[in-house]
C-alpha cells in the first residue's frame, strides 16, 4: 500500500456494527493522470523491488445507514492506483480500503508493529493488517472474507495464526485521507507465546532472504506510551488505541454489548 506516512487530519473510530458492503465502478483516468500514474509507478518499483501490481481493492465511499449502520462502496483495481496519490492535480485517486487486528496480550497490552524498509511505509508503526483483495471469482465481498483476510494478515505479519471464526469485529475506523479501515479483535495471549510466534515467523522469513513486514513490535496499554514509538504513526493508530484502552467490552462501540453483521 502506497500511503504517505505523515498523520493526516480527522482520523476517527465511526462506531459502526452493522457494515454492508458494494461494489462500485472504478472513476475513470484522464490520459494524463495514466501516463503520470505510470511514470510514477515506476519510478516507486524502481526506488523499491519489493513493490507489485497485484489487485487490490480501495474505498469509493462510506454512507451511513442510521446511529451505527456504515455502507461502504468499493472498487477493483491494482496497486498502481495508490502511486496517483503523488500525482499533483490528480483527482481521480481512491483511498485505502483495508483490514487491522488489535492483538492483546493477557495483561491487557496491545500489539503493534513497525513496518520494515521492504513496505511502502517504512518505519511506520501500526496494528497488524494491510489492504484487502478481491474475492475468488463470483465468491462476494462480505464479513466472512473480511474475517479471512484479517486472519491471512495477522499469521503473516505475526506468525499468530488464529482462525477466521476467532476474530471479533471491533469496529471501522476511518483514515484522515478517507481511507476505511475494518478493524477486528483476536483472543488475548500470554506474552511468551506472542513473542515466540512472531520471533519464529521472522526468522523463517530472514532464512529465506526477505524481510518480515514488521521488523519490530512492541506492547502498549495506552495513549501515553505512543511517544516512545519513535517514527511515524498510522493516522488511526492514537484513537483506536485510547478507545481500547477505555474499555468498551471487546466491541468498540460505547454501550452496545454484542456486534451483529
Amino acid at each position: 500500500m502506497i500511503e504517505e506516512n505523515a498523520r493526516g487530519p480527522g482520523a476517527e473510530l465511526l462506531d459502526v456494527h452493522r457494515l454492508r458492503l458494494v461494489e462500485t465502478a472504478a472513476p475513470r483516468l484522464t490520459p494524463g493522470e495514466r501516463l503520470a500514474m505510470d511514470r510514477v509507478w515506476g519510478q516507486l518499483v524502481g526506488a523499491n523491488p519489493h513493490f507489485f501490481d497485484g489487485p487490490v481493492l480501495v474505498c469509493a465511499g462510506a454512507e451511513r445507514e442510521g446511529p451505527y449502520g456504515l455502507t461502504v462502496s468499493w472498487v477493483r483495481t491494482t496497486y498502481r492506483h495508490f502511486a496517483l496519490r503523488r500525482v499533483p492535480g490528480a483527482t481521480s485517486w481512491l483511498p485505502s480500503f483495508f483490514v487491522s487486528v488489535l492483538q492483546p496480550v493477557d495483561d491487557g497490552r496491545l500489539l503493534v508493529g513497525r513496518m520494515s524498509n521492504s513496505t511502502a511505509a517504512p518505519g511506520r508503526w501500526q496494528l497488524p493488517g494491510g489492504s484487502l483483495e478481491p474475492p475468488d471469482g463470483d465468491e462476494p465481498l462480505d464479513m466472512g472474507s473480511l474475517h479471512r483476510h484479517a486472519a491471512r494478515e495477522l499469521s503473516e505479519e505475526t506468525g499468530i495464526d488464529t482462525p477466521p471464526d476467532g476474530l471479533t469485529f471491533w469496529n471501522v475506523a476511518r483514515a484522515g485521507n478517507g481511507g476505511i479501515g475494518v478493524l477486528f479483535r483476536a483472543p488475548a495471549l500470554p506474552e511468551a507465546r506472542l513473542r515466540e510466534r512472531y520471533e519464529a515467523m521472522a526468522a523463517t522469513e530472514r532464512a529465506e532472504d526477505r524481510e518480515p513486514e514488521l521488523d519490530r513490535i512492541a506492547l502498549i496499554r495506552s495513549t501515553a506510551q505512543l511517544p516512545d514509538l519513535t517514527g511515524p504513526h498510522a493516522d488511526y493508530l492514537e484513537p483506536i488505541v485510547r478507545r481500547y484502552a477505555e474499555g468498551d467490552g471487546g466491541t468498540g462501540v460505547p454501550g452496545v454489548p454484542g456486534v451483529s453483521i
